[in-house]
C-alpha cells in the first residue's frame, strides 16, 4: 500500500506562528503608515489655518489709521481706515460744523465715522479722546458727495488742532479689537471708542482663531520720519487630538502719509 502524503502537526503550527508574525508586522506597517498620514494632515490643516488667520489680521491691519495702534495685555486696538481723501477747507470757527473736500471715490458711511486731519505732532491718546480742539472730528452725520469739493457734516461743531502737510483727510469707523481668551481669539468691532483701551471690549466677539496654546504676542512700533509702523504678531496652535504644536509669527508694515 502507498503511504498517505500529508502535514504533521508540528509543521502546521509551525505555519501559524509564521502567518501570525507576518500578519502583526503587517497590521503594524499598515497602522503607523496611516498614524503617519493623519499626523501630515493635522500639521497640513494647522498650517493652512495659521495661514488663513494670519492673512486676515495683516489684511485689516494695513487698513489701520497708523498712529491709532495699541496693545494692552493680550488684546491689540486699532481704528479701520474707511476712505481718505484731501480737504480743501476745514471747520473755522466755534459754529462750524462743515468740512469741504474733494471728492469721493466711494463715500464712506455716516452715522458712526469721524474724520481724522492729522500732522506730524498727533498722539495716539488724541485719536480716541473727544476734544475739541483735536485731530478727531465728532461723529459724520452727513456725506454729500454730488458736489465738487464734496461737503462733510458733523454732528456738532469742530475746530482741528492741526494740519495735514499734503491736506489728507481720513475717514474711519468704529475701533477694532483683537483679544485672546484661553485658547480662542476673538475680533471685536461696533463699539465707541474710548480714552482707555478696553481689554477686552464689552460687546458680543466672534470667533477669529481656536486652539491657541500658550500666550498670543502683539508688537507694536510706532511709525517715523523715515518709516512705517509695524505690527508683529505670534500665535501657537495646538492639535486638539494630540501635544504637537505650529507657531505662527507674521509681521506687519503699515503706511504712514500724514
Amino acid at each position: 500500500m502507498r503511504r498517505a502524503a500529508g502535514f504533521t502537526l508540528v509543521e502546521l503550527v509551525m505555519v501559524i506562528v509564521l502567518l501570525a508574525i507576518v500578519a502583526t508586522i503587517s497590521v503594524q506597517f499598515v497602522a503607523l503608515s496611516t498614524r503617519g498620514a493623519i499626523d501630515v494632515s493635522a500639521r497640513q490643516q494647522r498650517a493652512l489655518q495659521g495661514v488663513v488667520i494670519s492673512e486676515q489680521i495683516t489684511r485689516e491691519l494695513r487698513e489701520a489709521f497708523p498712529l491709532s495702534i495699541r496693545t494692552a495685555g493680550n488684546c491689540l486696538e486699532w481704528l479701520p481706515i474707511l476712505a481718505g481723501t484731501a480737504y480743501t477747507s476745514l471747520p473755522r470757527g466755534a459754529s462750524s460744523d462743515e468740512i469741504s473736500v474733494a471728492p469721493f471715490v466711494d463715500a464712506p458711511p455716516a452715522g458712526t465715522t469721524r474724520a481724522i486731519v492729522y500732522g506730524y505732532g498727533t498722539s495716539t491718546d488724541s485719536l480716541y479722546g473727544d476734544a475739541d480742539p483735536g485731530p478727531v472730528s465728532p461723529p459724520i452725520s452727513s456725506i454729500d458727495n454730488s458736489t465738487s469739493p464734496a461737503v462733510i457734516t458733523l454732528s456738532e461743531s469742530h475746530r482741528f488742532r492741526e494740519r495735514s502737510p499734503q491736506r489728507r483727510l481720513f475717514v474711519v469707523g468704529q475701533p477694532v479689537s483683537l483679544c485672546q481668551s484661553g485658547r480662542f481669539l476673538y475680533r471685536y468691532g461696533g463699539y465707541a471708542p474710548g480714552s482707555s483701551q478696553p481689554t477686552p471690549p464689552g460687546v458680543s466677539p466672534e470667533v477669529l482663531a481656536a486652539d491657541l496654546t500658550g500666550n498670543v504676542q502683539f508688537q507694536y512700533t510706532p511709525p517715523s520720519l523715515r518709516r512705517a509702523a509695524v505690527v508683529q504678531f505670534t500665535f501657537t496652535l495646538k492639535d486638539p487630538q494630540g501635544d504637537e504644536t505650529t507657531t505662527i509669527s507674521q509681521e506687519v508694515q503699515i503706511r504712514n502719509v500724514p
